[in-house]
């Protein structure tokens, strides 16, 4: 259920050494989540909810600033800003991103309302 990547301790259902797990597993699924409400990187929303003992908490938008995000194929943490801000890409080792990723930006940050 936890896998490492590089320093970084992922959780989830079958993760790799690249953050992909059971329900996400293209070339480009290659992130990590880190949720707020426990402290601990998931490879995206459902890993959560089969893993852990609670309900899923968004990244408040006063921490965007913080390493929320993993990178699985170089091991860099991006802050939600950098995350959100990317052209889908990781700054450091430019490895793609599944673009897909960003319409469930919802799921993991605190967004502004729409309207």
């Amino acid at each position: 259920m936890m896998r490492r990547v590089g320093n970084t301790e992922v959780w989830g259902i079958d993760v790799d050494e690249q953050t992909r797990c059971a329900h996400y597993h293209t070339a480009m699924d290659v992130i990590a989540m880190r949720f707020i409400c426990c402290d601990r990187y998931f490879p995206c929303y459902l890993c959560h909810e089969e893993v852990a003992d609670h309900r899923a908490e968004v990244w408040p938008r006063d921490r965007f600033d913080e390493p929320a995000v993993l990178c699985g194929a170089c091991g860099h943490r991006l802050s939600a800003r950098a995350y959100l801000a990317s052209a889908s890409r990781c700054p450091r080792c430019d490895a793609q991103f599944n673009p897909g990723c960003k319409s469930h930006a919802h799921l993991y940050f605190e967004m502004r309302p729409s309207g």
